[in-house]
């Protein structure tokens, strides 16, 4: 019988350079002599599909050899950076042809520059996106967090994206110790969906069935703003892992707390995988109510349980006639609340926002420890101050 491959996301450092306004992670870094290494990375299991993240990825220097360990287990690999870093993006690529490259651009120019807290973050982003093209890239894109300020922004960045023949992903606010934070929300939940809804019927006017059943994504984030039970099963833990930079293997990054299902630094991949340590998680995993809509756990999903999204696309394809296919109103809780019938409170409530949370933020006690006298910010800047005059 063949191995079974899972679904990973290696997250390799806590560091990182951008300062976004839905994400905290910046002010809680990771040290770099204790993130994940090759030893502990050679350790993974086969995978089908291999996201690299942050923090931002690119700030460690050694991260092609991470890659090179991780292209002998991985029949894809995907790395999301915010673009800063575009020499050692370019030169990882060359190395690597067949790479995934997603830059967070979160607008047009001043929208993305405002969020993300980067100087020049959209041209430095968006030239990258173009030179890796120019190489021959063809995956390569764009990743989206859609929130009130950029609403406005998500089909005429998407429009770009399709101009240039990249990808498109988009995701929304959420709320766990990955991003360091718990009380993002969408304030007006009526105009995102209607950006959405906008979004949606370009995805399914394309030619790309790839795109079809992206427009299926979105709507799903449409039911995810307004507080609504997922589309689709969760199984994280079951076929898709998360590690962190301290070697802590957990189902997924939405959690409010670190779910840790073991430790691979000094566990073998069979002995944490079926720890009991693990099945405790499952178990918690099985019984979660968050409701999350990310692409992590969606996607694996949506494979897992291809016939619902399938039937989808096929009811909202056939209707050939109009080149509105979709509506947000197909929800009966957008229905709802348009009709009175739900308040914002109420939806607010439904929410992974919780204002009176105190979240943890998934460091090592090394990691606080050199919080007490520096700011993350401090940290990171002196830190790729010394990178840059080695």
């Amino acid at each position: 019988m063949a191995e079974k491959k899972l679904n990973g996301t290696v997250i390799v450092t806590y560091r990182c350079n951008a300062r976004c306004t839905m994400c905290n992670r910046y002010k809680c870094p990771s040290k770099p002599e204790e993130e994940i290494s090759l030893e502990t990375i050679k350790k993974l299991p086969k995978m089908y599909f291999t996201n690299i993240t942050g923090g931002e990825p690119f700030i460690r220097e050694d991260l092609r050899d991470v890659v090179r360990e991780l292209y002998k287990k991985s029949d894809r690999i995907v790395i999301s950076t915010n673009g800063f870093f575009t020499d050692r993006i370019i030169e990882l690529c060359k190395e690597f042809p067949n790479i995934g490259i997603r830059i967070s651009i979160e607008g047009l120019e001043q929208t993305n520059n405002e969020i993300r807290g980067l100087e020049d973050g959209y041209n430095r982003g968006y030239e990258t996106l173009k030179k890796l093209r120019e190489m021959g890239m063809n995956d390569v894109g764009f990743g989206m967090t859609v929130q009130d300020k950029n609403a406005p922004d998500l089909v005429p960045l998407y429009n770009l994206s399709d101009e240039m023949g990249m990808e498109f992903a988009t995701a929304s606010l959420h709320n766990s110790f990955y991003f360091v934070e718990a009380k993002n929300i969408i304030k007006d939940r009526a105009m995102v969906a209607e950006n959405f809804e906008r979004v949606v019927n370009e995805l399914l006017n394309s030619k790309s069935p790839k795109k079809w059943f992206r427009a299926y994504f979105n709507h799903g984030l449409i039911n995810y703003i307004y507080g609504q039970k997922r589309l689709l099963p969760c199984d994280m833990a079951f076929d898709t892992f998360f590690i962190d930079p301290y070697g802590d293997v957990m189902p997924c990054n939405g959690t409010k707390d670190k779910e840790v299902m073991g430790n691979l630094n000094n566990q073998t991949w069979e002995e944490l995988w079926n720890s009991e340590q693990a099945e405790k998680v499952r178990k918690k995993v099985r019984n979660c109510d968050r409701q999350c809509w990310m692409i992590g756990s969606v996607s694996p999903a949506m494979h897992k349980y291809i016939w619902v999204p399938a039937w989808w696309v096929i009811g909202h394809k056939l209707k050939f006639w109009t080149k509105k296919k979709y509506s947000m109103y197909e929800n009966k809780i957008v229905r709802d609340y348009r009709d009175g019938k739900v308040t914002k409170e109420e939806l607010d409530k439904c929410s992974t926002c919780d204002l009176n949370c105190v979240i943890n933020d998934g460091l090592s006690e090394a990691s606080k420890k050199q919080l007490k006298d520096k700011t993350g910010e401090e940290i990171v800047n002196a830190d790729i101050n010394n990178q840059m005059n080695k």
